[in-house]
């Protein structure tokens, strides 16, 4: 995501653009992007805005324009977070959360893929080692990446799981530094003492 300024001076953010690939990751920076900008509400629930009555007050006029505006913006924020290809497909839906939910069923894939995801990744995880050419920093790197994966499709897995993994991994010539921090510290202590 990118910065750009608008024209009343403030910052703002540029939606994630979804190009069909990796669609966890963007639907989680999409939900905190559009929650951000209080458009959420709109995809979530898809709420009817019922007709003004006859003679309305300010305050009721003020309230229907704001409810059909954010239903517009949210909708128009995600034909902005997907890219040429993806707008063909989604431009016929009448609402953001018609378009969120196709997104959803198109990409995120059912429920046996994304087991079958988590397992790859579990044994990703489980059979990855330390090379005796890498540093602690670039192998402990590698794991968070793996938990982060495994993350954003449900899965967690504790700091203290990542912390084993990474003391049973490493070369033998930490194993010295090892044992004298175990005496004297925390498992997650040790982790930010060695990567150091």
């Amino acid at each position: 995501m990118e910065a750009t300024t608008s024209t009343s001076g403030f910052s703002t953010i540029t939606p994630p653009v979804f190009g069909g690939e990796n669609y966890h990751v963007w639907a989680v920076k999409m939900q905190a992007y559009m929650e951000g900008a209080d458009l959420w509400e709109a995809v979530e629930e898809d709420y009817q805005v019922a007709a003004l009555p006859d003679n309305p007050k300010v305050n009721q006029i003020r309230y229907h324009k704001e409810r059909v505006t954010r239903k517009g913006k949210a909708k128009s924020c995600l034909y902005a977070a997907v890219s040429a290809t993806l707008f063909t497909r989604i431009m016929r839906l009448q609402s953001a959360k018609a378009i969120w939910d196709y997104l959803k069923t198109k990409y995120e894939g059912d429920e046996k893929i994304r087991v079958m995801k988590v397992l790859n990744l579990m044994r990703e995880f489980e059979r990855l080692q330390m090379n005796e050419s890498e540093t602690v920093k670039q192998f402990a790197d590698k794991l968070v990446e793996i938990a982060n994966k495994l993350l954003v499709l449900g899965t967690d897995l504790s700091e203290a799981r990542l912390v084993q993994k990474l003391l049973v991994s490493i070369p033998e010539r930490y194993e010295a530094t090892i044992a004298s921090l175990e005496n004297t510290k925390e498992f997650a202590e040790i982790v930010v003492v060695l990567t150091i």
